[in-house]
């Protein structure tokens, strides 16, 4: 029997080694084509950098300038950190709402919120664009409220997940010491919510960073974000310098990893809990 289950364990560490190995194979060859000039990354792309092929930091530094980087990650900045806040927020009291408040209404509510998360984005892309521009929300402030109504699906039900297993005696006792709603949710519930709000947080905060559609149809060239700037490196007759390309996606990865792995912990905690409890 031991043996049997030893032999199980290493099988799925081989099988889920490969598949490591599978996913980090493209990600190391964009890295390593970035510091290789454009014509041996069409003529030798699995080729490590050699003394002909070697450019150093060439590439970023022309395909920094050439998409005017620093303009592009204040909006993607800006835009990632506005929505993810605006989702936290807005769905945890909503999640905490619907949970708590056992009527017809909330009911309806938590199928509306749980069916959108079924909806693809194409279906609704033509008529949210016109909605926006019509509502004044085509601009990289009025995009935020876009994703508040895009992620809060996925949100209330993995924050609605968690709240079930809070205990009601909590918030009893909260209640028979003066506490109103609000200062309930925010000084007991919020507090407790830490794993699943960061989970949130890691999982909107990578949809939204790299997200490339809804900023181009919304906010178009004017507002710049990173994936939509980058297609700009795009030349004449369809050519891409392919150089500045892998150069440009390599430092737009770099925040979010820093991010991800600074809050990977809490992720598979946050999500198990949300999913399960209740």
């Amino acid at each position: 029997m031991e043996a049997k289950k030893n032999m199980s364990s290493l099988i799925i560490y081989i099988v889920l080694s490969i598949l490591s190995v599978l996913f980090v194979i493209p990600i190391a060859l964009v890295v390593m084509n970035s510091f290789k000039n454009k014509l041996y990354i069409s003529t030798t792309p699995f080729e490590l950098p050699n003394s002909t092929s070697f450019v150093g930091f060439k590439n970023y530094v022309d395909g920094l300038t050439k998409i005017h980087f620093w303009n592009s990650i204040g909006y993607s900045l800006f835009i990632t950190v506005c929505s993810v806040a605006l989702i936290l927020i807005f769905c945890s009291m909503t999640s905490w709402y619907i949970t708590r408040v056992q009527t017809k209404t909330t009911a309806f509510l938590r199928t509306l919120f749980l069916t959108s998360m079924v909806v693809p984005f194409q279906m609704v892309m033509y008529t949210m664009t016109k909605t926006a521009n019509v509502l004044h929300l085509d601009n990289y402030i009025g995009i935020n409220f876009l994703y508040l109504g895009f992620g809060a699906g996925m949100a209330v039900f993995m924050f609605s997940g968690f709240i079930k297993g809070i205990p009601l005696e909590l918030e009893e006792a909260a209640m028979i010491d003066g506490c109103t709603p609000f200062s309930m949710f925010v000084r007991v519930i919020f507090p407790i919510l830490k794993p699943i709000t960061i989970t949130v947080a890691i999982l909107d905060a990578m949809w939204i960073w790299n997200d490339y559609l809804l900023p181009y149809l919304v906010i178009g060239t004017k507002y710049r974000t990173i994936p939509v700037a980058i297609q700009y490196l795009k030349g004449g007759y369809g050519s891409i310098d392919y150089g500045h390309l892998m150069a440009t996606i390599v430092i737009a990865l770099v925040p979010i990893v820093i991010f991800y792995f600074a809050c990977q912990k809490y992720i598979i905690e946050g999500i198990v809990d949300g999913a399960v409890k209740g």
